[in-house]
């Protein structure tokens, strides 16, 4: 599918289930492409994507990971879990809560993944979900893995943000904001994380 029909799902899906999308426009391609730049591209790995949405970072994701790696992604939403297996016929579509991601995973014989990108609206939860989603994504990251994920420079003043930040230091070793994307509707920052905490 094209782009103009990836925006108009987007949208119609935004104004009719405004608690589960976090942005006012599908991610840009510049923050996608730095996503991307984050996931292992040398050797065959298993990317997961939480929340992917209309799938705006599904592409990218798909065109650096080496042949014969496993793309999956988990989608609560139905309408946008339909739209995705129809436009992106190669990206394993789960439907399911985030909150159950090891069952989710394991009932489809994954134990562990190499990265996991997360498109989870975050700063739309209340903390004790913001902390249960990062622990159930730990729990199912190998040891090399790392936990990707995007928020947006005018949120940072915002408690839940705030909430979230803390809760990515309490849940990995390893928390390193990049640059910032002025690119994109609105500025977005990427976070990487590395090594959870026992």
């Amino acid at each position: 599918m094209n782009k103009p029909q990836e925006y108009l799902t987007f949208m119609h899906r935004a104004v009719r289930s405004p608690s589960t999308v976090g942005a006012v426009l599908p991610t840009s391609q510049y923050v996608a492409a730095a996503v991307a730049d984050l996931v292992p591209a040398q050797e065959p790995c298993t990317v997961l994507e939480l929340g992917p949405g209309t799938g705006a970072l599904s592409g990218p994701l798909h065109r650096r990971i080496a042949a014969g790696s496993r793309h999956l992604a988990v989608e609560i939403d139905p309408e946008l879990v339909a739209y995705l297996r129809e436009s992106k016929p190669w990206l394993e579509v789960v439907q399911g809560d985030a909150h159950h991601l090891s069952k989710i995973l394991a009932d489809i014989g994954i134990e562990r993944v190499d990265a996991v990108i997360s498109s989870i609206p975050w700063t739309l939860l209340p903390p004790d979900q913001q902390r249960t989603l990062l622990a159930e994504a730990a729990s199912i990251m190998s040891d090399t893995a790392v936990f990707t994920t995007v928020t947006y420079l005018t949120t940072l003043w915002r408690e839940q943000t705030r909430e979230f930040i803390g809760a990515l230091e309490d849940t990995f070793e390893e928390v390193l904001p990049r640059s910032a994307v002025w690119r994109n509707v609105p500025p977005a920052r990427i976070y990487a994380c590395r090594r959870p905490k026992p």
